[in-house]
């Protein structure tokens, strides 16, 4: 039996809070103590990312069958395309971090709007 919509959208929304602690805790490693372990390594973002496309993919695409807002779906899209960005900026940067938050929240945000616009609890 496939699952619901809405525990797909919370297990996203759950994977992207583990993303975004990792972005602060590694930038603030990086920080105090100006080197990184292994669980930094550059790869997690691309594993991250091959675990949030098809996630985001089959949530998104469910509530829009139900629900019928592409804009929800485009969103994800445009949250999953600053993720991978996040791929080219150099590892341990700044801009590294801004850009893998900005791509977690912006998709975080719209497994969010899936879940309301389904009005599921």
């Amino acid at each position: 039996m496939p699952l619901p919509s809405s525990l797909l959208d919370r297990i996203a929304i759950g994977l992207s809070g583990l993303c975004l602690l990792h972005c602060m805790a590694g930038f603030v490693l990086l920080t105090v103590f100006a080197l990184t372990g292994d669980w930094l390594d550059h790869r997690v973002h691309f594993i991250g990312l091959m675990l949030a496309m098809p996630l985001a993919a089959v949530a998104l695409w469910r509530g829009w069958r139900r629900h019928g807002r592409s804009d929800i779906g485009m969103m994800g899209v445009v949250g999953l395309a600053v993720m991978a960005i996040s791929l080219a900026v150099e590892h341990g940067a700044v801009a590294e971090m801004l850009v893998s938050v900005a791509g977690v929240a912006i998709l975080a945000f719209a497994h969010w709007q899936n879940m309301k616009a389904l009005r599921l609890p």
